[in-house]
Formats: structure tokens, sequence, C-alpha cells
């Protein structure tokens, strides 16, 4: 299991915490400082279930510096939305967690974090 971390997000504070009450065994990846490729983005995204724009933190300097907001949140974009994110990763929802099963998570909430614990 990887989860992806800003050291500074109490969201990603509280998931590690309730992993490390779990014993889960898990690696962490300081997104910030060592960014997604977009193949890794769009693999994320695969296990997620979800499009970019889903997991873009829209209220970011980044995001306004992009003019974000303005962006098509369609197919069409989808690419442009995937490359954003990967160079700008303060874009991108935190914390995310992926399972070796192949779940993924945004793990926002104690229950989103737990949810990926479950066995299938």
């Amino acid at each position: 299991m990887e989860i992806w971390i800003n050291p500074a997000c109490s969201k990603c504070s509280s998931a590690l915490s309730l992993l490390d009450a779990e014993n889960a065994s898990y690696t962490v990846r300081h997104y910030l400082t060592d960014p997604p490729t977009a193949q890794e983005m769009e693999e994320v995204l695969r296990r997620l279930g979800l499009e970019p724009w889903d997991i873009a933190r829209t209220n970011e300097p980044a995001a306004a510096e992009l003019d974000l907001a303005s962006w098509p949140r369609e197919a069409a974009h989808r690419a442009r939305w995937v490359e954003a994110l990967a160079a700008h990763p303060t874009l991108i929802q935190r914390p995310i967690i992926t399972a070796d099963d192949g779940s993924a998570v945004v793990g926002r909430s104690p229950d989103a974090v737990r949810s990926v614990l479950r066995q299938p």
C-alpha cells in the first residue's frame, strides 16, 4: 500500500494515524517532492474511478495561475488536466491511498481510509 501525502496536511496526518492504529503496512510518498508522472496519475485515476478534475484542488494558487476553473471538464481536455496535476502536484487532493489489491481512495475521512483496509 502506498499513501501520497503532504506533511503539512491535517487529513494526511489523520490518515497516517489511522493506518498506524490498524497496523497497516504502507509506504509514504511525499508527492510534492516526488511528484507523480502523467502515467502514474492516469493509473491512480483509473484505480480511483475518477476523472482528473474530480481530484483537483481548485483553490490552490497554481490553479489560479493556470485559470483551472475555466478549463472544460470533458474527455477532450482530460490529458491537459492530467498533465497539470503531474506538473503542479499541489493541485492533487490528498491523501491518496493505493492498495496492493488494486483499490484506491482519496482518504479524506476515516471511513475512506478504512475502506482500503478491508479485505476482499
